[in-house]
């Protein structure tokens, strides 16, 4: 299954724990819970942009995007992060008034159970998702898998607090731990947005696969020949490496084409997904970067 296909499912599990969760809401009157159903309304809005997003992403490269579309997948995490502070804040106002108002709770018995239920459920689809996000590199999926997680330590954390007050009978336990939960997802929220805007800022390849382009260049370094210049990015499931390599200045052009042809062809095979683009120069040439008139 593609990432399309996980983020529909993605939008048919969001469907059905709305309804378990706002059903064990209902049935508790627990500002905990309905802080739980608010985030499972956040995590189908979520779904949602990201299938958008995903889509856009598959587009091939036309006029005015000759470099692919895949960057969309980092605003599906960008979207997904600020719905997630929405729900913190909504969950944490909702909770303030509770705390300075307590009120006593329904029986927990069956809103637990359907609120378990949905837990069960989104802990199934959060860890095959995030498995599927890092095999096909996919920030929409690895953000939705995220937010799933989040859904889940926020319900079990939910489940036990309330428990807590059905032990104790503290009712004033029950918005507290809605705090407790608001400012955890605030957190995730935060850290989901921070990587969409590093995505858009052309991040470099991770250390591992840099280490693996390095390999792969070493295989092909010789007294006359040299690489340097190497830099890298990502954006979105797509890789890239620009490098400069440096060659006899008396070999022919069909000669240098070859071994270019090459070692695009060993980094390719050695990094999956990347795209390799090396400019060819005399080995006494230096390129020169920086120039004081390109940075104003």
């Amino acid at each position: 299954m593609q990432a399309s296909g996980y983020l529909k499912l993605s939008i048919v599990v969001a469907t059905a724990t709305i309804v378990l969760k706002t059903g064990a809401w209902w049935l508790t009157d627990s500002v905990g819970l309905l802080s739980d159903a608010l985030e499972s309304l956040v995590n189908l809005a979520g779904a949602g942009f990201g299938l958008l997003m995903v889509t856009i992403a598959t587009q091939p490269p036309d006029e005015d995007h000759p470099y692919g579309h895949h960057k969309a997948e980092y605003f599906s995490s960008g979207f997904e992060g600020g719905l997630i502070l929405a729900a913190a804040v909504g969950i944490l106002w909702a909770a303030v008034s509770r705390l300075f108002a307590p009120q006593p709770l329904q029986p927990l018995g069956p809103g637990l159970l359907l609120s378990l239920l949905s837990t069960v459920i989104n802990a199934a689809l959060a860890i095959a998702m995030r498995r599927k996000s890092r095999e096909l590199r996919s920030m929409a999926l690895e953000a939705d898998a995220r937010h799933l997680f989040t859904d889940v330590w926020t319900s079990l954390g939910v489940v036990l607090g309330l428990g807590a007050v059905h032990l104790t009978g503290w009712a004033w336990l029950d918005p507290v731990i809605a705090i407790v939960m608001a400012a955890h997802i605030a957190r995730e929220g935060l850290h989901l947005v921070w990587a969409s805007a590093e995505g858009l800022m052309d991040l470099a390849l991770e250390p591992e696969v840099r280490a693996d382009i390095e390999r792969t260049l070493a295989g092909f370094a010789h007294p006359t020949i040299r690489f340097d210049h190497v830099v890298t990015r990502r954006a979105g499931q797509r890789r890239f490496v620009d490098l400069h390599m440096h060659m006899p200045a008396g070999w022919t052009l069909g000669r240098a084409a070859a071994l270019r042809a090459s070692v695009e062809q060993a980094l390719m095979s050695a990094v999956p997904g990347l795209r390799a683009s090396i400019q060819l120069l005399p080995s006494d040439v230096e390129a020169h970067f920086d120039d004081p008139k390109d940075l104003m």
